[in-house]
């Protein structure tokens, strides 16, 4: 093992100094913590050969453009079946954290194509495909057939692996994704708890994944409006990172982030300010300026202020969010739309309904691009027409949007989310005003 240090203390120098004292402590040889990690990243990195482990490597550090470079050379070098299918899985992964989902599914058909001309249908190598295609339409919101591809993954590794396999947690945590999105909070937890009651026994305790674990189940008791519990895990979540990483780690900053929501729906603006703060300093320390991550934290800061009704700061702070976003993203991109949304929303609030609609309009032309017809975004796109249609007295078409935003939710919720029921209060509310 070459000589690895763990950071112990960072200091600023001097006020006026943009330098830094690291303290460093020597590891020893027998580390078990980080023989343990440094084995499970071994593996997460593994490849054929020296440009394959490279290719992935790029893909850990979130250098796309490097990686699709690199991947494109070696598709049009190699005339092998099975490094195309690698090839394409990787292209598909380079695209879809590029948000370029319907390129990603492309490249993941393709690669599912050629395994399966030599593979039956549940050999353990077409698992991470099918994963790979559920979560795209996982990201653009076809949570049913999202389910269908993770739920053949799941099945072939529970047929093909030992029962407490990291993999077996993943495809377990990616069904949780689903159902969580979905508004189904008690499946959510069922499929997250079994993802972390795995990684709890296969991994070493300051693995990212046991991170992951606890992030996700905060997640869920979030959304649920159980702040405590919400808090208890995003925190759990948070000391495994800062054994792990460096202070200015991006990771840091989305516990940080994930904190401040908490406080957010708590309604207390100012802890949720001083977290969002927190994690905007660390990312601006360690990404360039144009981070699509930077845009996120951009907009959390615009979402408190828009909250605590200070109008013109959360345009300010949704503003900057945009500008990012329409640099660093095609512009097809649902982020793009969550931006315009938000802006929206804030015209909306200052009663500017003409500006509210013109940014609902360039959220809802995206949407209609990228998501499925019935995405839960373009729900909440038409019922912010609807509301915006009842506040400018036009009911007849307040109603017509309401309507669709609930044909929606039917069938992309479940029936006990509460959007389909503060959707039919507001169809009742306008129908006494025709």
């Amino acid at each position: 093992m070459h000589t690895v240090f763990r950071i112990d203390e960072v200091r600023k120098l001097d006020k006026k100094s943009p330098l830094y004292q690291v303290d460093l402590k020597l590891t020893s040889d027998d580390d078990q913590q980080l023989h343990q990690l440094t084995d499970r990243i071994r593996e997460e990195t593994s490849g054929s050969t020296g440009w394959y482990r490279m290719g992935k490597l790029l893909l850990k550090i979130s250098q796309f453009d490097k990686a699709e470079e690199l991947y494109t050379a070696l598709l049009e070098q190699t005339s092998n079946d099975s490094d195309k299918a690698s090839i394409y899985n990787q292209l598909g992964w380079v695209k879809q954290d590029q948000g370029q989902y319907k390129e990603a599914a492309s490249f993941y058909e393709m690669s599912l194509k050629i395994k399966r001309k030599t593979l039956p249908e549940d050999h353990p190598s077409l698992a991470p495909t099918y994963s790979n295609i559920g979560q795209v339409y996982k990201n653009t919101g076809d949570y049913s057939k999202a389910l269908e591809f993770y739920e053949k993954a799941h099945k072939i590794g529970e047929k093909a692996l030992p029962s407490n396999h990291p993999d077996l947690a993943t495809t377990y945590g990616n069904i949780g994704q689903v159902y969580n999105n979905m508004g189904d909070y008690s499946k959510a937890l069922e499929f997250y708890e079994k993802s972390h009651q795995i990684r709890e026994k296969a991994l070493p305790p300051n693995h990212p994944h046991l991170a992951l674990s606890y992030n996700n189940i905060g997640q869920v008791y979030n959304n649920m409006g159980d702040y405590s519990k919400a808090l208890e895990f995003y925190e759990k979540s948070h000391q495994i990172k800062e054994k792990a990483l460096p202070p200015n780690h991006p990771e840091l900053a989305i516990s940080y982030g994930n904190i401040g929501q908490v406080y957010n729906g708590m309604g207390d603006y100012s802890k949720a300010l001083e977290f969002y703060e927190k994690a905007h300093q660390i990312f601006e320390k360690a990404l360039p300026s144009n981070h699509p991550h930077l845009a996120t934290s951009y907009n959390n800061i615009g979402l408190v202020y828009n909250n605590m009704g200070d109008y013109s700061k959360a345009l300010e702070f949704y503003e900057k969010a945009l500008k990012i976003r329409e640099k660093a993203l095609p512009p097809n991109h649902p982020d793009l739309a969550t931006s315009y949304n938000d802006i929206g929303l804030v015209y909306n609030n200052m009663g500017d309904y003409s500006k509210a609609l013109e940014f609902y309009e360039k959220s809802h032309q995206i949407y209609e691009k990228a998501l499925p017809s019935n995405h839960p975004h373009l729900a909440i796109s038409y019922w912010h027409f609807g509301s915006i249609n009842e506040k400018m007295h036009k009911y007849s078409e307040a109603l017509s949007f309401l309507e669709k935003a609930l044909s929606i939710f039917k069938i992309s919720l479940p029936p006990s989310h509460p959007h389909i029921q503060s959707v039919r209060n507001a169809i009742d509310n306008v129908r006494k005003k025709i």
